[in-house]
């Protein structure tokens, strides 16, 4: 297992020895926005003492690996689609990777660097053994031995290795079992066990403001705070939101002008990025002039839908119709067939077209997708014109072509006038003629090949036929040859 710890920036740690539950519930509530943003990158997600700690171990490989998602992390954090946050720390077990995100933000404290560096990094720590890795750490790192640690200190102790060399029955005794189960769970010896966060159904936060706000345009303030959350949620459910609802409530020494009040943003599209919708709700809030004091936002989802997935592909796109909808997507795909094209070269890298040619193994040409980085000059081609689909009007014999076409047609056995290819074909449908190709011929100055497998005259009749082993099978008979076996249909 391999965990990983953040700390939220500027949270609060639980106090030594106490704090209660009202305190780590209170903890809990301010690292929500953060534990709802890292469910993008696993299910397993947890709450734990003011930090918030992430089982990656069955999701790393689908993020290229821990330093790759190390960099996603830092990067979405930069561009601000992450909370912020202020440590980051790997770990095999969960009390680990907390000891060792509290060392270093403690560390990064007494340096100073608390606003100067906001996301300490350990990578070397997995790098080590686990023993290792707590050994030399301080007392405070590990919250069951930080409550004692007045005491601790005064039988010599300062790390927590020292403290885990002392007689484990005196320990129990003196201190209770709760400082030896956690060393055992942070060193690996014993199991651990966390409540996962869990999304709600409907995002319909509150955030009590720290001062009373006089302005309407001054609730963006905390109206940022909201959108933020709103945005993780939005992540972990793949969704978007078209409508919210930002509400704001007087104080109470200014209820004489009601409760509050509330406005509406709409966008046309689902949006999943909240940027746009900050900057529609500044708009709004410019325009809006507050009767009392506010105490008080909430903001609310009211029309979310799920978005479609994004799918990436290498194929080479129909870039007159795909210019038409999406022409950054169009340029994007270009830029990357070019650089790839200089780098294995333009022969390397290439991409099929239609032929205006009705013979099989001539429907298609491969053509480089950068022509024009090639030293000499392509010849010319026919490319064929879109064709209607199969209807009423096509040739009553006509049969469906296969998914995958052999390279060179397979000659087949014949007994007693029947082909067999793994047990005699029993014919289906056919025949269907396909002939000509004297063009080829009369451009080579060649004469006209039996088969034409590489270009040139041919007279075949294609069947569909079933074969009791290898299913249904595309082969044709040439007169001149016999049968053939030239495609297999999925």
């Amino acid at each position: 297992m391999l965990w990983l710890s953040i700390f939220p920036w500027s949270a609060d740690e639980v106090a030594a020895g106490g704090g209660g539950a009202a305190r780590e519930a209170d903890l809990a509530t301010r690292c929500l926005p953060l534990a709802w943003w890292a469910l993008q990158f696993t299910p397993r997600v947890a709450c734990v003492e003011g930090a918030v700690l992430l089982e990656v171990a069955a999701s790393l490989r689908l993020f290229g690996g821990a330093n790759a998602l190390r960099h996603t992390l830092l990067h979405q954090r930069e561009r601000g689609w992450a909370p912020a946050f202020e440590a980051l720390a790997w770990a095999p077990t969960g009390l680990a990777a907390l000891a060792w995100s509290r060392h270093i933000r403690a560390q990064s404290a007494v340096r100073g660097e608390g606003a100067a560096q906001p996301a300490p990094v350990c990578d070397d720590a997995t790098e080590r053994p686990l023993a290792d890795q707590l050994d030399a750490l301080p007392l405070h790192t590990l919250s069951a031995v930080a409550a004692h640690r007045p005491m601790l200190e005064r039988l010599g102790c300062r790390t927590l290795g020292e403290v885990r060399r002392l007689p484990r029955a005196g320990l129990a005794r003196r201190f209770g079992s709760e400082l030896l189960q956690a060393l055992d769970q942070a060193y690996g010896l014993q199991p651990e066990a966390y409540t996962w966060v869990t999304l709600p159904d409907v995002f319909d936060e509150r955030l009590e403001l720290p001062w009373r706000v006089d302005s309407a345009p001054a609730l963006m303030t905390g109206a940022d705070v909201l959108l933020r959350r709103l945005q993780a949620w939005l992540m972990a459910r793949h969704a978007g939101v078209r409508a919210v609802v930002l509400r704001w409530q007087h104080d109470f020494g200014a209820r004489s002008a009601g409760a509050g009040g509330e406005l509406t943003v709409r966008t046309a599209q689902p949006a999943q990025q909240v940027d746009h919708l900050a900057r529609l709700l500044a708009e709004h809030l410019a325009q809006t002039t507050l009767l009392a004091p506010v105490g008080e936002l909430a903001l609310q989802a009211v029309d979310i839908e799920p978005l479609p997935p994004s799918v990436w592909s290498l194929l080479p796109p129909d870039v007159s119709a795909w210019s038409a909808t999406d022409e950054a997507g169009a340029r994007a795909w270009q830029t990357v067939a070019e650089r790839l094209s200089v780098r294995l070269g333009a022969a390397q890298v290439l991409r099929p077209m239609l032929q205006d040619d009705h013979r099989p193994g001539h429907l298609q040409r491969w053509e480089p997708v950068c022509a024009e980085q090639l030293a000499g000059v392509t010849a010319p081609m026919r490319v064929a014109e879109p064709r209607a689909p199969y209807g009423p009007h096509c040739p009553a014999d006509h049969t469906p072509q296969p998914c995958w076409l052999l390279d060179e047609p397979q000659p087949l056995s014949v007994h007693q006038d029947r082909p067999h290819y793994q047990g005699p074909l029993r014919l289906l449908a056919g025949p269907h003629r396909v002939e000509s190709g004297w063009w080829d011929v009369a451009e080579s100055g060649g004469a006209p090949g039996a088969l034409g497998a590489s270009g040139g005259s041919m007279a075949r009749d294609y069947f569909v036929a079933a074969s009791p082993r290898a299913g249904l099978l595309w082969i044709f008979r040439s007169h001149a040859c016999g049968w053939f076996l030239h495609g297999i249909y999925g």
